[in-house]
């Protein structure tokens, strides 16, 4: 392996341009920061978001069982059955956040436990993210970070999708009311024809709750890898094409506005986006090898991402209507 020239005055580091003569050349990573973690409000926080998550369960649940008499709220088996849904999505956000941090610990970069996000709305959270401490040197490094969170919590999403639509049914659609319809990503729409077939005219699928937690982790890692400033697509996206992702960036920015128009469930997240661009800025941090190209393997499992982000993603993620 390669070795930088050395440097009287401290630790060996590379020459400008000598990462792209030494392509076999990896930055060393700084010791990490072995400061005790703060474990209790990790576990505060995530069994806060297992009680709003549990609550949403229980409304997904009865739902699914046609609950329409009198709910007794000191009930076991009620809450045992919210947790069809929470167990199941926190499953899958935990997968995708530790698959982060495992990648962070590999490397020697310091990162936090996952922190998750209890919420009152939209499913009752808002997700999990973890804290990098220190900058990541190396775009090999910042990739393979970037890049196992998504897969991690995609190979969470997609048997409990399969389990979820396996105890699914098929029901006469409602003539009254109003209805709240997901956007059905392609991986459901192939996995729902698959496993219950075409349900006839006049009927819908009565989804397991299950079914919305794979479809609420769908949508978080489709969100995840929108190739945008410093999400998990973000770092992706300068992994492979260096500083000129700033332009993926701005793209990005242009079509959640469109998707805003096509749907206002779009809205928010819109928002958060040019929130971030303004705050955090529209380029990513450099690495100390912007010069130096991933290799085919690195750039297949890219592909595979985008792969990813085709199957979760849908256009509109959630519509009101009337029959």
């Amino acid at each position: 392996m390669g070795s930088p020239p050395s440097d009287p005055l401290g630790p060996a580091r590379p020459t400008p341009g000598y990462a792209a003569q030494h392509r076999d050349y990896v930055p060393p990573a700084p010791d990490p920061d072995v400061r005790p973690q703060p474990i209790v409000r990790h576990l505060v926080l995530f069994a806060a978001t297992l009680v709003s998550t549990t609550f949403w369960g229980i409304g997904y649940y009865l739902g699914f069982a046609g609950g329409n008499g009198p709910i007794s709220l000191t009930s076991p088996a009620l809450y045992a059955n919210g947790l069809w849904y929470s167990g199941a999505v926190l499953a899958i956000l935990g997968a995708h956040e530790m698959g982060h941090y495992l990648a962070c610990r590999y490397y020697r970069i310091d990162a936090s436990l996952p922190y998750f996000l209890p919420s009152p709305f939209l499913g009752g959270t808002l997700g999990a993210f973890i804290r990098i401490r220190q900058p990541i040197p190396d775009k090999r490094q910042l990739f393979d970070i970037g890049i196992a969170g998504p897969i991690a919590g995609f190979l969470v999403a997609v048997p409990v999708l399969f389990v979820g639509l396996q105890l699914s049914g098929v029901i006469r659609a409602p003539t009254s009311g109003v209805v709240e319809e997901y956007g059905e990503p392609l991986l459901l729409k192939g996995l729902m024809s698959f496993v219950l077939g075409t349900p006839p005219e006049g009927y819908i699928v009565n989804a397991h709750p299950f079914v919305f937690a794979a479809w609420f982790g769908m949508l978080a890692t489709a969100l995840n890898l929108f190739p945008f400033g410093q999400l998990d697509g973000g770092h992706i996206s300068y992994a492979v094409f260096g500083p000129r992702s700033i332009f993926l960036t701005y793209a990005m920015i242009l079509a959640a506005i469109g998707l805003t128009v096509f749907s206002l469930s779009w809205l928010v997240w819109t928002g958060l986006l040019v929130v971030m661009m303004f705050m955090v800025g529209p380029q990513h941090p450099p690495t100390l090898d912007d010069d130096v190209r991933l290799g085919p393997g690195r750039l297949m499992i890219a592909g595979l991402a985008l792969i990813i982000l085709i199957l979760c993603f849908t256009p509109a993620p959630l519509s009101i209507i009337e029959p």
